[in-house]
């Protein structure tokens, strides 16, 4: 996985989840402000969230792979010969 794609990831999660809390919290202040219930949109909106922290995970698993191959080189075997 080369740099760019990585923060694009990152980037996407994180519009993701805060567009998933911004509809969130627009949930709970629907009712008192309006006195109805929010509209259907607002509930889809919500599940932003999840999704937004399900990316966030694979973006972590990803870079802390690359980032443990980089360390030790190529990623080739590392064992020693036992004698």
């Amino acid at each position: 996985m080369r740099k760019g794609e990585g923060t694009l990831l990152l980037q996407v999660a994180v519009g993701l989840f805060v567009i998933g809390i911004i509809a969130l919290i627009a949930l709970f202040l629907a009712e008192p402000i309006t006195g109805e219930t929010a509209p259907l949109f607002v509930y889809l909106l919500i599940m932003c969230a999840p999704l937004g922290f399900l990316c966030g995970l694979i973006f972590a698993l990803r870079s802390g792979r690359r980032a443990r191959r980089d360390v030790h080189g190529t990623g080739g075997d590392d064992t020693a010969p036992i004698r």
